[in-house]
This record gives C-alpha cells, sequence and structure tokens, in this order.
C-alpha cells in the first residue's frame, strides 16, 4: 500500500517513537503490522489527547445523541467517557459515531454518586448543565483545574442528585426565543470552549502523561489490526509467558 512518507522518513519516525519511549522493543512486532500512514495518524492524535477534560453522561437514552456525544469528544481530543445509564441501555448509534468511539476510554458506572466520588477522587471539580439563575456562562467557568462536565437526559436533564453533588453549574448563553439546546449540540459547543480555553490555562498538564501516552498508543495499535493479526500476535505473546 502507498504511503506519503518515503521510507528513510518513516524508519527515522518509527526511531523516533522508540526515542521517546511510546514504545519499546516488545511492541515492534505490532509496530510493523501497521501502515505508516496510520502509525503518524495515531501519533498525532496522541499529542492531542487529554484528560483534563472529561465528560460525564447522565441518562443520556438516544442513541443519535449518544453517538454524537462520543464524536465530539474525539473531534476536541478529549479522551474520558463517564457513563451512567438511565432507562435505556448505552448503545451509540455506529452511522453516528463513526467508529469515534473505538478510540475512547468509556467508564460505565452504576450511578450518579458513584461516578462523581470516582471522578472528585481523581482530582476533577465537576459541574453540571442547567439553565438556572446560578449557572455560569460557559466561557467564563473556571479551568484553572482539572474539570468534569456533566451532562443529562434529554428530557429531564441533570438530575436533581447530579446538581447537589456537583461543585456548581454552567449554561450556554442563548439569545433566542428557545432556551435550549439538543444534548449533543450542547455536549459540542461546551466541550470547544473548555477545551480551547484549558489548552491555554494549564500548558503541559492539558496532555497526556508518558505513561498515558504510552498505554494508549499500544492499545489504539493492537485495534488497528484486523483480527487475524490481533489474535495472532496475542497467541504469540502467550506462548512466551
Amino acid at each position: 500500500m502507498s504511503s506519503i512518507y518515503s521510507q528513510s522518513e518513516y524508519l527515522h519516525f518509527v526511531s523516533e517513537l522508540f526515542e521517546q519511549g511510546i514504545v519499546d522493543e516488545k511492541d515492534r512486532e505490532i509496530v510493523e503490522f501497521i501502515i505508516p500512514d496510520r502509525l503518524k495518524r495515531l501519533y498525532d492524535v496522541l499529542n492531542e489527547r487529554t484528560r483534563y477534560i472529561s465528560i460525564l453522561l447522565e441518562a443520556v437514552d438516544d442513541g443519535h445523541n449518544q453517538a454524537a456525544v462520543l464524536r465530539s469528544a474525539d473531534a476536541f481530543g478529549i479522551q474520558d467517557i463517564t457513563i451512567v445509564t438511565g432507562r435505556a441501555p448505552f448503545a451509540p448509534n455506529d452511522l453516528v459515531t463513526r467508529s469515534a468511539d473505538k478510540w475512547l476510554t468509556l467508564h460505565h458506572q452504576p450511578n450518579i454518586e458513584t461516578a462523581i466520588s470516582d471522578l472528585r477522587q481523581k482530582g476533577y471539580q465537576i459541574y453540571a448543565s442547567q439553565l438556572c439563575d446560578e449557572a455560569v456562562p460557559i466561557e467564563e467557568l473556571e479551568v484553572s483545574k482539572p474539570t468534569v462536565l456533566i451532562f443529562g437526559n434529554e428530557h429531564s436533564g441533570v438530575s436533581k442528585k447530579a446538581t447537589e453533588l456537583a461543585d456548581g453549574t454552567f449554561m450556554i448563553p442563548m439569545k433566542g426565543f428557545v432556551q435550549s439546546l439538543n444534548i449533543s449540540v450542547a455536549a459540542a459547543l461546551a466541550m470547544r470552549e473548555v477545551t480551547e480555553r484549558a489548552k491555554k490555562a494549564a500548558g503541559e498538564q492539558y496532555y497526556l502523561t508518558m505513561k498515558e501516552k504510552r498505554e494508549l498508543f499500544r492499545e489504539w495499535m493492537m485495534k488497528s489490526l484486523n483480527k487475524r493479526l490481533r489474535k495472532m500476535i496475542i497467541q504469540k505473546r502467550e506462548s512466551r509467558n
């Protein structure tokens, strides 16, 4: 398969991956199976990924909305999505996600209390989306520390319990007659705003650590292989253990 990279450029790039510690010798057997363009694409996306901003979905039931939020998270470089299911299972529409969820880390929690407790223990401040007088406009939300945004059900919004447990609420200012947005649209607008400002506020802290990059890159490389190659490598590794 043709590549936009020459053989020497590709070899130099692979050498840099090893020098940086993104991959090591035990990864070489995977690296050699991935076409150059794909490997470079994985690396470029990896370097824009963040866990500084994260998303919590509470009882978002519609598969199209679930998928659209995941796709937006991928587009804006947000790696982690926490999910608390509502009446419907979490089953994002494949046609909408276009496999974006394949590259994200999804954390399923049994209830909103557990979800918020876990995120707070990881050092996040937590803000719930809500239209109320106390809500901070999204462009004024403080992002000097790792932040989670909660988005709720399509009809009832974020639950009372989630609002009580959150550190505060935020809103997306609107100028029209209708003071509401579809959850997927609201999430996309909010993600765009907070990621852009958080990059400036957090600097290098915004991006993944080297350990996180290494783990995620290995995961992505395996996902880039077809089932036959993936199975072959897994079996080969198991036979060595």
